[in-house]
């Protein structure tokens, strides 16, 4: 029971279904259909997101860059369809978008094996880089008439439900299976093979997983290169869910997507954390900037929420870690 307890998971669950409850008590309104399918909806880009973004977390990294990956990515699909007037499946559209993004996070991932550097100093040169390139070169601005591929994928819906009392609607996505693949594939990764293991290693420590046999570089590339892969199938998704492409879908979205995966466990040095704990941060995530005006609370204040958030995972990891050791010191006197 007491290791039970000890996971990070079990608490951050607590706290969504706590605060589920006052919400409920509070507005009424949070258990309808179309609240819940609204929040569902909206898990799908962070959850993606923050899948591959805890890889990278977990191997002792850090990538800011991902929003920006998705942002050149959809802007170069989406004008690369209207050039050609292409009319044919969505999946070259997401093939297209993952081979960029892969490109990209690869960039990221051999600069970061290379020069050595702290990968949050490699991450900010390259966002401003994908930044700059998105709006110099491709000339991003509002696109509200989307290819057909897209504008199709746009109202493809599971089913769709309606409130009773309050006469709102919302409907599910298809996009949703997306979400769910990438979170068993990196589930499956982390816990069953030996790339799990060596992401672990790496971000634990780094010398001694190089002793043990693991290619540190490699491993180091592999994760940057997912996580430009995901962020890149994520864009394309953002366009399709909201019928447009725009260039702030992904405003703050770092800031936002860490603070899930460290609420989540995960220790922002690495080492640790699961699918499983990022998935509920992200849940909590949602869950606060859904739902303050539900609360009464004044929506421009979600970026405090997420500040204070963010804070709090840590301090949490290193409270557990400096127990831990405690343990530890007292076992060898004792």
């Amino acid at each position: 029971m007491k290791k039970f307890f000890k996971k990070s998971e079990i608490y951050v669950l607590l706290i969504i279904i706590a605060l589920s409850l006052i919400i409920q008590i509070k507005s009424g309104q949070f258990f309808t259909s179309n609240n819940m399918v609204d929040l569902a909806r909206s898990l799908i880009v962070p959850g993606m997101m923050a899948s591959a973004l805890f890889m990278v977390i977990a191997s002792g990294n850090i990538d800011v860059s991902f929003p920006y990956t998705a942002m050149l990515c959809m802007f170069s699909v989406t004008k690369l369809f209207q050039t050609w007037n292409f009319e044919g499946s969505i999946l070259w559209g997401y093939l297209l978008a993952a081979l960029i993004g892969m490109v990209l996070g690869i960039i990221n991932g051999v600069l970061a094996a290379w020069l050595k550097l702290p990968t949050l100093i490699i991450t900010l040169g390259t966002c401003t880089a994908y930044l700059g390139f998105t709006q110099g070169v491709l000339k991003s601005s509002v696109i509200s008439v989307l290819p057909k591929p897209m504008a199709d994928m746009a109202e493809w819906n599971l089913f769709s439900v309606r409130d009773v009392s309050s006469g709102l609607g919302s409907s599910m996505p298809v996009s949703i299976f997306l979400l769910i693949f990438i979170v068993l594939i990196v589930a499956l990764i982390m816990k069953y093979t030996m790339l799990g293991r060596g992401i672990y290693a790496l971000g634990g420590d780094p010398v001694a997983a190089e002793r043990v046999g693991f290619h540190v570089p490699l491993i180091r590339i592999f994760v940057f290169a997912f996580m430009g892969m995901i962020a890149g199938i994520t864009g394309l998704t953002q366009v399709t869910l909201s019928g447009m492409c725009q260039i702030n879908f992904f405003d703050g979205y770092e800031m936002t997507i860490i603070a899930a995966v460290v609420l989540g466990g995960a220790k922002i040095t690495g080492g640790s954390g699961s699918v499983l704990g990022t998935f509920l941060g992200v849940v909590l995530m949602k869950l606060i900037s859904n739902n303050l005006i539900l609360l009464g609370i004044p929506t421009n204040w979600s970026k405090l929420m997420t500040g204070v958030l963010i804070i709090a995972g840590v301090f949490f990891s290193s409270y557990k870690e400096i127990l831990a050791k405690q343990r530890v010191n007292s076992n060898i006197l004792g």
